[in-house]
């Protein structure tokens, strides 16, 4: 994918957002141009920048990288992406932005009268704020290094400071107008290429997908192999190797090998050319299934997973209620002009999520055939970048691949820059002063601490980091936005205990996973999709603590739900934190 043409591309799409960033910058210029765009964002320009902002490298990359590798099971991550904003429309987004404050942290002191619930607010917004810049700086280390060559880190540390340069100098303002544009240029870069790799499967008229086969190599196939690699072929496979396998060096001249049925090692540096026909090795552990298996529910690539069942319910659940609990996503609502246009937001969000999820499963679907290499070197995340050239020959081919690789560039910047508000923004609010200078601080600060974690995840699939974060956001913000807003009996201890609870043990079971790998049973199920049970713990936890302290209700509590619940048009309680 090295190509003058892919380069001119991503260059193109980067100046593109610098020159729409600087043209922010322009026009932002007060405390309030800089957290929420001063409230004029009307509802389909700032629908268009939610979902910009929301169609993450996750989306780009690591669905069709997952459905490539596990099957149709992992399609349950776009729907959960996608129906997360039903239940906002629902239960959040107009009585949020009726409520009038800036953050999270604004709206939980707000409600609850509480500066230790603020700070507590706060400390998790960083928490799900950073955590979920990891999979967006990881998309842009295997970005760059599959379209350039580049190495990881290089990626992960240019990205990093391009948005926080973004973000330093624009703001909320300036980036509404980055994400909008960045939303219409990732659906061209994502649907374009697929309708035209749909009619060459039919034209061709290839193998179905569905078939009960392994994936084969469709042509004669040259694998770089970049790490180290322990890989298992089921029969006798035949290739050419340049390099060392199983301790054994292999010069290029050197006659094809035949490789017995088992496991076998490659070292980098190495160089494999299969024949056309050739099964495709999988690396050990990885799941490797048949077309059949792979096409059906639970199938075998479940099977890697203990309790694939417990794990999809609590994939839904962390993915619909999540939404609701990111930071980054919320602040968006407070840059309507009312409550009314927020909830025309959300619809038009929902329509224009949809359209884009129906197409990361045909990459999914059609890289298996095309491109199954991407198991052996462990690089299913970049399925989208590299099927295009794969498929198409010449200039055509080209020019679609640096049409993806265009929006893979802006699926990772508009949501990093999203994110690097959010966090940035709860520095400036609560660690520093508040003013314009804070905010860009923070935002230095933000990026910095990101980059730095970023470094340290590339082993990770994208959209399994990103479920993580989902789980933190819906342990701990979730149930304080539902409690808080349709419920006035929520104190400020309950809410504090349930954000405690909550949110400590999904992060603690996220990174028992993450450091420790617990071995399969239900410690493997439990603590490395958190959800099913550390969100009914926070729910729990907060209608209990605020019973037992009942005496100790907000003051004014039913002034501020008069607040949130009231229409704008009957001119009451409009705006409550202003």
């Amino acid at each position: 994918m090295r190509s003058p043409v892919v380069l001119a591309a991503v260059v193109a799409s980067t100046i593109a957002t610098l020159l729409i960033g600087a043209y922010g910058m322009r026009v932002a210029r007060t405390t309030s141009d800089f957290f929420v765009a001063s409230r004029t964002v009307r509802p389909m320009w700032n629908a268009s920048a939610i979902s910009g902002e929301y169609l993450s490298a996750a989306s780009f990359l690591g669905v069709a990288g997952l459905v490539m590798k596990y099957g149709v099971d992992m399609l349950w991550y776009p729907v959960g992406f996608a129906a997360g904003y039903l239940v906002l429309l629902l239960l959040v987004a107009a009585p949020l932005r009726r409520f009038g404050a800036y953050t999270i942290p604004d709206f939980a002191e707000g409600r609850l009268d509480s500066l230790v619930v603020r700070r507590l607010a706060t400390t998790f917004v960083l928490v799900i704020g950073w955590f979920y810049l990891l999979p967006q700086l990881k998309g842009a280390g295997v970005t760059l290094r599959a379209i350039l060559g580049t190495p990881y880190w290089a990626g992960v540390v240019v990205v990093g400071a391009l948005i926080t340069a973004n973000v330093l100098f624009g703001g909320m303002k300036g980036i509404t107008f980055v994400q909008a544009f960045q939303y219409w240029l990732k659906l061209t870069a994502i649907s374009l290429p697929a309708i035209v790799l749909l009619l060459h499967y039919k034209a061709e008229d290839a193998a179905r997908l569905t078939a009960p086969v392994s994936p084969t190599f469709q042509t004669e196939t040259v694998v770089d192999v970049s790490v180290d690699v322990e890989f298992e072929v089921d029969g006798p496979t035949v290739l050419r190797l340049r390099g060392t396998l199983d301790g054994t060096r292999y010069g290029a001249e050197a006659p094809p090998v035949t490789l017995a049925a088992g496991r076998h090692t490659v070292t980098a540096g190495a160089e494999i050319t299969f024949p056309a026909g050739s099964p495709a090795p999988r690396p050990v552990g990885q799941p490797h299934v048949a077309g059949d298996a792979w096409s059906r529910p639970f199938g075998a690539g479940s099977s890697e997973r203990s309790h694939p069942l417990f794990f999809t319910y609590s994939v839904m659940l962390a993915t619909f209620l999540g939404t609701m609990g990111l930071p980054h996503i919320l602040v968006r609502f407070y840059t309507n002009p009312d409550g009314r246009a927020a909830r025309q937001t959300t619809l038009f969000v929902l329509l224009l999520l949809g359209g884009f999820y129906i197409f990361p499963a045909v990459y999914g679907a059609l890289g298996r055939l095309y491109a199954p290499d991407l198991y052996l070197t462990q690089g299913t995340d970049t399925v989208v970048l590299a099927l295009p050239g794969r498929v198409l020959s010449g200039l055509g081919g080209e020019l679609l691949s640096g049409l993806v690789a265009a929006g893979a560039f802006a699926a990772f910047i508009s949501t990093a820059s999203g994110l690097l508000i959010s966090v940035a923004g709860a520095l400036a609010q609560d660690v520093f002063r508040g003013q314009v200078t804070d905010f860009r601080r923070g935002a230095v600060l933000a990026g910095t601490v990101a980059v730095a974690f970023g470094l340290l995840v590339e082993r990770f699939d994208i959209n399994v980091l990103v479920g993580w974060a989902f789980a933190i956001a819906a342990s701990t913000f979730c149930p304080l936005l539902v409690l808080g807003i349709w419920w006035r009996g929520l104190t400020a201890a309950g809410a504090g205990a349930g954000i405690a609870v909550g949110g400590g043990l999904a992060s603690g079971a996220i990174l028992i996973t993450m450091l420790a790998t617990p071995g399969p049973g239900w410690a493997e199920a439990l603590l490395g999709q958190p959800a099913a049970w550390s969100v009914p713990a926070a729910f729990f936890t907060m209608v209990v603590v605020s019973r037992l302290t009942a005496r100790r209700l907000p003051a004014e509590v039913a002034a501020k739900m008069v607040a949130m619940h009231t229409p704008e048009a009957l001119g009451l309680g409009r705006n409550y934190r202003e």
